[in-house]
């Protein structure tokens, strides 16, 4: 039964990585767009490039958490 549990949550783990990384990407493309635009909204894009840090935060920590801890 553990081992189920665990490969959930793996799968939802991965799921939402995914999620995450799209919606990354999509900031990404978002950002550039605006700023290649010759009056740009500084403070549109600080909000979009902050909400962009915060998910590569949770991306990082989604990845840490897939990884297995190692008993050195």
């Amino acid at each position: 039964m553990q081992t189920n549990d665990m490969q959930w949550d793996q799968e939802q783990l991965l799921a939402k990585l995914g999620e995450l990384e799209l919606e990354h990407r999509d900031l990404d493309d978002v950002i550039n767009s605006l700023m290649n635009q010759p009056d740009f909204d500084q403070i549109k894009v600080g909000r979009l490039k902050k909400r962009k840090l915060a998910l590569k935060d949770q991306i990082t920590s989604l990845r840490g958490k897939m990884i297995p801890d190692i008993i050195a």
